[in-house]
């Protein structure tokens, strides 16, 4: 007898651990942990570990504990969608990721089929929240015809007798911001002289420089990741030219200027309001800069899909899937970013974009 309730009481004890260990509750942030890209994955690892911090010293979500976990897609559609699945199997219920679109899209036909809410931080092609394959998709960034039409129109209008090229990296990001930006260049009244391709990941971008100079190009705009742009800019002083560089959110990063140097005055580059310089921020920036992590680019947004997210899951009572997406859709979260509510399609309603040029090693607003 004594044996059989011994035997017993390590069975509940057992349970009683089992059940301790189940009541946390995770979720992660995933994107380009690795990597040509990896400064914004480091980005968003920066600002998912503070909120996650943060919000487990005021007592968690539900009273329980939240446990990150981090998600390395490497940018890569494949391995997007690899660590989508792992995610799932290990019993996630939230994603702040990925940050490429041509990772956020395809990934989130994954979360879609196993019921788990996905918030990207970063992933602007309307294609990702336009074609969603479950309600549990939003992001709490813009989009690229947002994005392209404020910069089409600032090309139009400020380098209006000025030869313009576009040119774009082939991904879901920078063809969609490309085209969207020379749709509404064009429809401002300004057409690009020259469109070109360029493939992601080389060094040498000599033959590309050739052409554009031969062309006489005053202001290219490049669709594309700051480790291309940097490179181009870089060549294209090499060769003698004052192009000026236009792009995107994708140079919202200080490797732009490792990689440029000097060569990187001037380039200008749209981007949502920078939430570091807002007074709800402040807290925040002070804790990751007293942690030695990164305040820039997507850091406060990746803090911002987590902020949102627990705020549902409060406000539910539950993590489950449906009555958090219930909240997600019909509340007003209080963020970082800001005050910000999602419409039918999960994309957010927080300030657009503006432009943002690079001086001295900084980017700040165009004055």
């Amino acid at each position: 007898m004594r044996t059989m309730i011994t035997a017993a009481v390590g069975v509940l004890t057992g349970l009683s651990f089992a059940t301790g260990a189940q009541a946390d509750i995770t979720i992660s942030v995933t994107g380009p942990m690795t990597g040509q890209y990896a400064s914004f994955g480091a980005q968003m690892k920066a600002g998912a570990e503070q909120a996650v911090e943060d919000i487990n010293a005021a007592g968690g979500v539900l009273g329980e504990k939240l446990v990150l976990e981090i998600g390395d897609d490497a940018c890569d559609p494949k391995q997007a969608v690899a660590v989508a699945n792992q995610l799932a199997s290990k019993g996630v219920v939230f994603v702040a990721g990925h940050f490429c679109s041509g990772s956020s899209i395809p990934a989130s036909a994954v979360y879609a089929d196993e019921s788990i809410i996905q918030i990207s931080p970063a992933s602007t092609n309307p294609k990702y929240t336009d074609e969603r394959p479950g309600p549990g998709t939003f992001r709490v960034c813009g989009r690229d015809d947002q994005q392209g039409g404020v910069a089409g129109a600032y090309l139009a209008k400020n380098f209006a007798d000025k030869n313009i090229a576009i040119i774009d990296d082939k991904t879901a990001y920078g063809k969609g911001l490309a085209d969207e930006t020379r749709k509404a260049m064009t429809a401002a009244g300004k057409d690009p002289v020259l469109n070109e391709s360029y493939s992601a990941g080389e060094k040498d971008y000599t033959a590309l420089v050739s052409k554009l100079k031969q062309a006489d190009i005053d202001v290219l705009y490049v669709g594309g990741y700051h480790t291309e742009a940097g490179l181009i800019k870089r060549q294209m002083v090499d060769q003698g030219m004052d192009t000026i560089l236009v792009s995107g959110d994708a140079l919202v990063t200080d490797e732009y200027w490792s990689i440029t140097g000097d060569a990187g005055e001037g380039t200008l580059m749209t981007f949502s309001p920078d939430p570091r310089k807002s007074a709800r921020a402040k807290e925040i920036v002070e804790k990751l800069e007293a942690a030695g992590r990164t305040t820039e680019g997507y850091s406060l947004y990746t803090y911002g899909a987590i902020q949102a997210w627990s705020t549902a899951v409060e406000n539910a009572g539950s993590t489950a899937f449906d009555p958090v997406v219930a909240e997600l859709n019909a509340d007003e979260f209080d963020t970082v970013l800001g005050k910000l509510s999602f419409d039918d399609k999960g994309d957010v309603n927080i300030p657009g974009y503006v432009f943002y040029e690079w001086k001295d090693g900084k980017y700040d607003y165009v004055n």
